[in-house]
């Protein structure tokens, strides 16, 4: 059509076949456009399902972290995190794009895109590249998608790195790399210029659309592994420990030990290869629903051991798990053990702690009585004899022993709270201090080397200076008519605090014995 001369039919012909291409390249063009928006479209809609699948693992990861801490504690508190950055870069691109549309429809988003008419580059390329160069926001853009990047890339699942194919399955999603053109790759390009500088908008569009994707299905992907890898390990048998529940821990002579030996998490279906116990295989008609049913010889008296070996089978290969239980064997009694948590007589005036039981007898089978007692846990008792009469009182004891009843009793003695001691700002006894620390000093009481943590109060005391008479003071600090009687006072002089009303804090209708007094050497 280019060669010779044209006749005016053959010129109008060429022009028709030009304008019949142009037709076709920009019908071609508007259904790439509308393709570019149609499959943003599908992007979006695709993100949305996997937001609602992370939303599900995220609820289940923080509901198996309230039921079991240890194991998803850290998983669930790794999760939210992932969450929120997640969502921090999401917000980031969906900020971006909107930016981009307010530009490109100059303020205001349309409801419904015309995927068509948003064929031009303008608008990112006024937004990314100045001159040839980047811009700061597209610096930024860049940055955000390379943080977000580094920071999956850098993730640990209980101490341990993302897989490999994980980590290459990030850096193909958010590849910032330069890109290289030609057949040899000598020619270099900026990624950001290689994928958004001479893009129609819409393009664009979908490639932050496809980003937020990304981030989505990457989030997906470690929360899959987390609970996927935790589940694994669950129902290995490896991570199971086995436990042996004895019927009590001590025995006598000529009984059974009797328990039972079972996973930690027992499974009825659970089913052994072969059981060892004390080097003996154990019949199977003592296996059963997961449990491994003891029934051996308890032996002399002394400390014994029970040693066994549980063996699996586990993909084609024996899996061993070993115990060792210890358990003691003791003689019958004939008495039972009482003895006072604090020393061999028990107080008027505190609550006194015991510890009663009879070796072999479970706490909730022993019956205890004595005035003042009170069970307050298993195998601990509580007595107060404030209002008891006696110089010595009775404690009884009663349990069954292989269907034998036992039955012991001890005496103990009762005592008052010993004479407490007056202080001078917690000095006792003969002291030395200036006047002026004396005013301001507090009297008090206490009970030295006294086993009990006894609280005492004052309320009142007789205070004596030489040559004056004596002058009762309320209260724990001289008063001012004992002030005006310390200033006469010489230096060397002694003056006396006796009479001293203490009372037992918690218990003040307890009689206290008199208190012993101070004397203070007025030193100026």
């Amino acid at each position: 059509m280019a060669g010779g001369k044209l006749s005016a039919r053959q010129k109008m012909i060429n022009l028709m076949y030009l304008v019949f291409i142009a037709m076709l390249a920009l019908q071609m063009s508007k259904k790439v456009l509308s393709a570019f928006g149609k499959s943003s479209e599908e992007v979006v809609a695709a993100t949305k399902m996997k937001t609602k699948s992370n939303q599900y693992l995220l609820k289940t990861l923080a509901q198996k972290a309230q039921e079991q801490p240890e194991k998803y504690g850290e998983k669930s508190k790794l999760a939210s995190q992932l969450e929120a950055k997640t969502n921090d870069f999401k917000n980031y691109i969906v900020n971006l794009k909107t930016e981009i549309l307010k530009k490109e429809f100059k303020g205001k988003i349309p409801a419904h895109l015309d995927y068509e008419s948003m064929d031009k580059s303008g608008t990112v390329d006024d937004m990314f590249f100045l001159n040839g160069k980047l811009t700061k926001k597209a610096k930024a853009f860049q940055q955000k998608i390379e943080d977000f990047r580094n920071y999956l890339l850098n993730l640990k699942i209980d101490g341990k790195p993302l897989s490999a194919e994980m980590k290459n399955n990030i850096l193909q999603r958010f590849n910032t790399a330069d890109e290289k053109h030609g057949k040899k790759g000598k020619r270099i390009e900026p990624w950001l210029m290689a994928n958004f500088e001479g893009f129609p908008t819409v393009s664009t569009m979908f490639k932050l659309d496809s980003y937020v994707n990304k981030a989505k299905e990457t989030e997906n992907e470690v929360l899959s592994n987390m609970l996927r890898g935790q589940m694994a390990s669950d129902v290995s048998v490896t991570n199971y420990e086995p436990v042996v529940v004895l019927d009590k821990s001590a025995y006598f002579p000529g009984e059974k030990v009797t328990g039972k030996v079972a996973l930690g998490r027992v499974d009825s279906t659970m089913s052994f290869k072969e059981v060892i116990l004390n080097g003996k295989p154990v019949p199977k008609d003592q296996l059963t629903s997961g449990y491994v049913h003891l029934n051996i010889p308890a032996g002399n008296v002394g400390d014994k051991e029970v040693k066994g070996k549980m063996i699996f089978l586990e993909n084609g290969k024996d899996v061993p798990l070993t115990f060792t239980v210890k358990y003691a064997v003791i003689p019958i009694p004939n008495s039972a053990v009482i003895s006072a948590d604090k020393m061999n007589v028990v107080y008027r005036g505190v609550d006194n702690p015991m510890t009663i039981s009879i070796p072999g007898v479970p706490n909730n089978k022993i019956s205890v009585s004595a005035p003042g007692l009170k069970r307050v846990g298993s195998g601990k008792y509580m007595m107060n004899v404030t209002k008891y009469k006696g110089k010595t009182v009775q404690i009884k004891v009663s349990g069954k022993v292989n269907g034998k009843t036992v039955t012991d009793s001890k005496t103990f003695r009762v005592k008052n709270i010993p004479p407490p001691v007056g202080t001078v700002r917690g000095e006792s006894g003969v002291i030395k201090m200036p006047k002026r620390n004396l005013e301001l000093s507090t009297i008090g009481a206490t009970l030295p080397d006294f086993d009990f943590d006894v609280k005492l109060g004052v309320r009142s005391f007789d205070f004596k200076v030489p040559g004056q008479p004596t002058q009762r003071v309320n209260g724990t600090h001289l008063d001012a008519k004992a002030k005006q009687l310390l200033r006469r006072v010489k230096r060397g002089q002694n003056v006396q605090i006796y009479n001293v009303r203490a009372f037992l804090k918690g218990n003040s209708g307890y009689q206290i014995k008199k208190v012993s007094p101070i004397i203070i050497e007025i030193i100026n």
